[in-house]
């Protein structure tokens, strides 16, 4: 296959060349090029310098076709792009791409992936180009659907890493947005704003009762004995669905798949700390799949905390800040039918009931009767608690348990 040259959105797709190694192996440097890359690692000039010289075997074979992405005007290196795996016989390929530091933040990525895509629908007659990327990396997730993919589902196991996947999408001739145009996922869309906050470590909150102020912070290790403590109480197992025989073992699994959550951007899980720092309960938001301005919440309490108002400062903190930061417009919160401590915090913080729905929870292995309230913005009742956010740390999230 000849090499090409495309020129599209003041930018120019090329070969890449010897002369390219230098800006290469600086960008190489970058930590979220060699947290999301298969790159080297320490990667070195020569390094750069084989990636070069492998690229153009590609060329000639067929097999791939790697661009550098260049400013049109100055020739500067921006970052890369290319279809790996080219399939002549299925006619698709997967794309990959990335943007150098020092370009970030002027939609290069976009630029480059549509004209990308438009050559390889137009000059290949390639029917279809996929697209995959470990979860949590939303911001080529948002290049993806800017560029017209459409995410489809997520690859089980696809990262050698516990419990990792990876998102995929396609793309499809004609799909392609125009040069300039906006696209799905623009500037302020919910999108946007989803990838901003999921793409970062997960916050702190906090939230205040009368006496005391609770933190509302990321899962962690040293949570994992008294979460079971608390998902043995007999309390917690009449009114969850956490498993009757809940060991070290399942909070373990627990925290990986909620790191799983979190990185996938489908729902977040604060423990509740005391002004010590212990573990006091749990609290999530469980984001809907089929409504994203809709989202469900789950709490519960630790024994030892019960009855000091630790749930309804942090159910306050967690909905405000659900509806200022994921923009949701409606919170729902369901209970067994019983569960009047749980429906007593609920309403304290202002979700109406509205009503019981009929079997609709199963409760180990019995269909059970739910009440279920609501939330929306206008309704919540002011609280001492606040939901500020302080820079997080941790990246260790959960999305927990049914409502005690």
């Amino acid at each position: 296959m000849e090499p090409v040259e495309i020129t599209e959105a003041g930018l120019t797709l090329r070969p890449w060349r010897p002369t390219d190694a230098d800006d290469l192996h600086r960008a190489g440097q970058d930590p979220e090029i060699q947290r999301w890359i298969d790159f080297p690692r320490p990667y070195r000039p020569q390094d750069a310098q084989r990636f070069i010289a492998g690229r153009t075997r590609q060329w000639a074979e067929g097999t791939a076709a790697a661009f550098a992405v260049c400013d049109a005007a100055t020739g500067r290196l921006l970052g890369a792009a290319d279809l790996q795996r080219i399939d002549r016989s299925r006619q698709l390929s997967e794309i990959g791409y990335w943007t150098a530091p020092w370009a970030r933040g002027q939609g290069v990525a976009v630029r480059a992936v549509r004209a990308l895509a438009r050559w390889s629908f137009a000059e290949l007659d390639l029917r279809r180009l996929l697209w995959t990327s470990r979860a949590g990396n939303h911001a080529a997730r948002l290049v993806a659907l800017r560029s017209g993919f459409r995410i489809e589902g997520r690859l089980r196991a696809a990262d050698p890493a516990p419990g990792s996947y990876e998102w995929v999408g396609s793309l499809l001739p004609g799909e392609v947005p125009a040069p300039g145009e906006v696209g799905p996922a623009g500037p302020g869309s919910l999108e946007a704003r989803r990838a901003a906050v999921f793409g970062r470590a997960q916050p702190t909150l906090f939230a205040s009762t009368s006496r005391r102020e609770l933190r509302l912070r990321p899962l962690e290790d040293r949570d994992l004995d008294a979460l079971v403590i608390t998902c043995q109480d007999p309390e917690t197992l009449r009114w969850t669905t956490v498993p009757e025989a809940y060991d070290r073992s399942a909070a373990v699994s627990f925290l990986a798949h909620c790191e799983d959550c979190w990185a996938g951007g489908t729902a977040t899980c604060f423990v509740i700390a005391d002004e010590q720092d212990r573990y006091a309960g749990s609290i999530d938001l469980r984001l809907s799949s089929g409504d994203p301005l809709l989202a469900t919440v789950g709490f519960m309490t630790a024994p030892h905390a019960r009855g000091r108002g630790y749930q309804t400062a942090a159910l306050a903190a967690l909905t405000t800040w659900g509806f200022a930061t994921l923009g949701l417009a409606r919170i729902e919160w369901w209970a067994k039918v019983g569960n009047v401590a749980s429906r007593r915090v609920a309403e304290k913080v202002g979700f109406a009931m509205e009503g019981t729905a009929r079997a609709a929870l199963n409760h180990r292995g019995t269909r059970a009767d739910a009440w279920v309230g609501a939330l929306l913005a206008e309704d919540l009742v002011p609280l001492s608690s606040a939901a500020r956010t302080s820079a997080g740390t941790s990246n260790r999230p959960a999305a927990g348990q049914v409502t005690v």
